[in-house]
């Protein structure tokens, strides 16, 4: 098999098979992001704890970090997606804090 020049490669009986190819060339930290969109950014971080990997969140880490929040540029319009329906529904957050508080209270008298 011989890789073509334009990432495809040439299979048995002619098939084509696409060789990997890895999107991501950059991503912007939680920091820059709250910057760009001109809100706080523990708020921010807050709105983006609901963000996964297919939402295009990425953890970066670093010697000593406990790691960072960056975002790639479709991860950016998605937490701006989210950042809407919070504002929309400023209660969210509080009602998520509220459901984690009694998950961790006890449920009896120790």
């Amino acid at each position: 098999m011989e890789l073509e020049a334009s990432g495809v490669q040439r299979g048995c009986r002619g098939s084509l098979n696409m060789a990997p190819v890895n999107k991501v060339h950059h991503v912007r930290t939680i920091a820059l992001v709250a910057e760009m969109l001109g809100e706080d950014e523990d708020w921010l971080c807050d709105v983006a704890n609901e963000m996964d990997r297919e939402d295009e969140l990425i953890w970066v880490y670093g010697p000593g970090d406990d790691g960072v929040m960056a975002f790639t540029d479709d991860g950016i319009e998605n937490l701006k997606d989210l950042v809407q329906i919070h504002k929309d529904d400023p209660g969210i957050l509080t009602e998520q804090q509220s459901a984690l508080d009694a998950f961790r209270k006890p449920t009896h008298d120790e």
